[in-house]
């Protein structure tokens, strides 16, 4: 079980602190369906002394170094390391993660993006100064924007947390975080490693529901919102900003085409495609859960894909073996069983689609193939272990049905053709498009999408940039 009290508490200012009111919510481990902890239901008057603690850091911790920044991010990355087992148990316990898949890919990842903007935060540089009128020296300055409010999803609670993290405290902000309600145990937990490196009130962690964040997105002193979410919450978040006028940074909803073009190399791309897929039970807004086939491939790549996922083990998501997780709570799988119960008479489930005889939320990993362009599964996000897969008749058709959807995050396209490939990369509309292969990130590079996907950039030093403001100083030299 999870190693957090049956009580959690805000953390502010360098503290763990009981919230201003008494209400509660229940924390739930989605692989049992038990009640772990209780977190507190944040009210604005908890929200109000976070933001003002954030708001006295901010002077000194934006006029810091960068290399004092840097060993500070350096020094949680360490922490991260040292306490991985602790905070794989708490992810596994809260989020329903496989244990394997948990420590062998979001803790590395978590660690080397910490890593990177620690080193980002040296190198961030402006336009050269010179002089662009007689007389007189221009230079450009950027500067940390200020408190920072950022909410985080419920399918990566603590890599979403570091991910928005790292770029922000790297340019010298201060930050109120709000978990989803569904699972703050690891992002209380980083809090805690955070504040043996950073001065008080630099980081700060509150915890709730809807009416937390929103208290958080329209305080008059946060300068900043940066929201991973749903679409729906992007939009009520832009349009409450504009208030105020605050930077908002968003990274939403994805509906990821997999185009597999004839001449690909079928078992390979299935296995990727189907891990990809299913990874993390589908809760992924890049997940490769719409699959474009050519029509000579076509059965074979349902029927590949349906093998790849009866291989899947559901179960215990503390052993080694299971490779599925559980759906994050009662109401999501209800959400996924909802667009299955809906389908219309030309979709075929092909395997999947029930709930197993187990505790939690789990769902069997499903297939669905005959969908057509207009219908509600390729149009809108599944968010759940459900693969669609459509027949295209060309790559003019591909190109077409892959950029039908309201969304652009994420794209893949399959083939051996390497002029066909670059075609098709160019065409799509995607912030990210893999060619033969889907999913794999890197520090280094941008991670965001077009559409209604969102704007902004997370990873990269396109991240870093949004969290700072620029400021011209120009000098007389008379």
């Amino acid at each position: 079980m999870a190693t957090q009290t049956s009580t959690l508490q805000n953390f502010i200012d360098g503290e763990f602190v009981d919230a201003a009111a008494g209400d509660t919510l229940p924390v739930v481990n989605p692989a049992t369906g038990e009640t772990i902890a209780e977190e507190p239901m944040s009210s604005p008057q908890d929200v109000e002394r976070a933001v003002q603690a954030a708001r006295r850091a901010f002077e000194g911790w934006s006029t810091a170094t960068p290399g004092e920044r840097s060993l500070a991010l350096l020094r949680l990355a360490d922490a991260i390391e040292e306490h991985a087992d602790e905070l794989t148990e708490l992810e596994v316990d809260n989020a329903g993660k496989p244990i394997e898949a948990f420590r062998g890919d979001e803790i590395p990842f978590m660690v080397d993006n910490l890593r990177y903007f620690a080193g980002a935060a040296r190198n961030l540089d402006a336009r050269n100064t010179g002089e662009y009128m007689t007389g007189y020296t221009s230079m450009v300055r950027r500067e940390a924007i200020g408190v920072v409010g950022q909410i985080t999803p419920w399918n990566y609670p603590v890599m979403m947390a570091v991910w928005k993290i790292g770029p922000a405290l790297a340019a010298g902000n201060t930050i109120v975080l709000k978990p989803a309600e569904t699972t703050p145990l690891s992002t209380l937990k980083l809090a805690q490693y955070a504040s043996e490196f950073l001065p008080n009130g630099v980081f700060n962690v509150i915890t709730g529901a809807g009416p937390t964040g929103q208290a958080l997105v329209t305080h008059p002193e946060v300068d900043m919102v940066s929201l991973t979410g749903s679409v729906e919450t992007g939009k009520w978040i832009a349009r409450n900003a504009a208030e105020t006028l605050k930077r908002v940074h968003l990274e939403l909803g994805g509906k990821a085409p997999v185009v597999i073009v004839d001449d690909v190399d079928m078992s390979t791309a299935l296995e990727t495609i189907a891990g990809t897929g299913y990874y993390n039970a589908g809760q992924d807004c890049t997940a490769a859960t719409r699959v474009l086939a050519g029509g000579r491939v076509y059965d074979d790549v349902v029927a590949g894909l349906a093998d790849q996922a009866k291989g899947l083990v559901l179960g215990d998501t503390h052993s080694a073996d299971t490779t599925l997780g559980p759906l994050n709570s009662k109401r999501q799988r209800e959400r996924v069983e909802g667009f299955l119960e809906r389908r219309p008479s030309n979709a075929e489930i092909v395997t999947g689609g029930e709930e197993p005889d187990s505790p939690g939320f789990f769902l069997e990993p499903t297939v669905v193939a005959g969908l057509k362009q207009d219908d509600e599964m390729i149009q809108r996000e599944i968010f759940g272990p459900v693969i669609t897969v459509q027949s295209f008749s060309d790559e003019e058709e591909a190109i077409a049905w892959a950029n039908g959807t309201p969304y652009g995050l994420a794209s893949s396209v399959w083939t051996r053709d390497v002029a066909r490939a670059m075609r098709v990369a160019r065409a799509l509309r995607f912030g990210c498009v893999w060619i033969n292969d889907h999913i794999p990130l890197v520090s280094e590079m941008p991670h965001g999408g077009f559409k209604q996907s969102g704007y902004g950039k997370d990873l990269s030093m396109y991240s870093l940039e949004d969290y700072t403001e620029i400021k011209h100083v120009m000098v007389s030299l008379a």
